[in-house]
């Protein structure tokens, strides 16, 4: 099990801040795989083109970084602004 967090456009796009899903293990490609099979409005949101940061564990990762099961994932649009 594993916590994501949304922030910003993403949340609002979602309709969700946060929710557990049942992590079978791997990386933040293999998350972003699996949130992608959820449907069209998914895909949209977390497109190859979006740019966001992925934070595991309250720590800036790469899509490549493994998430451990338990993990607190945070999916971070770009901020704009000064």
């Amino acid at each position: 099990m594993i916590t994501i967090l949304y922030f910003g456009v993403l949340k609002q796009r979602l309709n969700t801040a946060q929710e557990q899903i049942s992590w079978p293990g791997g990386n933040g490609t293999d998350l972003l795989a699996l949130l992608h099979g959820r449907g069209e409005e998914w895909q949209t949101a977390l497109a190859p083109g979006q740019i966001f940061r992925l934070v595991i564990n309250k720590k800036i990762s790469t899509w490549q970084d493994e998430i451990p099961d338990g993990a607190e994932v945070g999916l971070l649009p770009p901020v704009t602004g000064g």
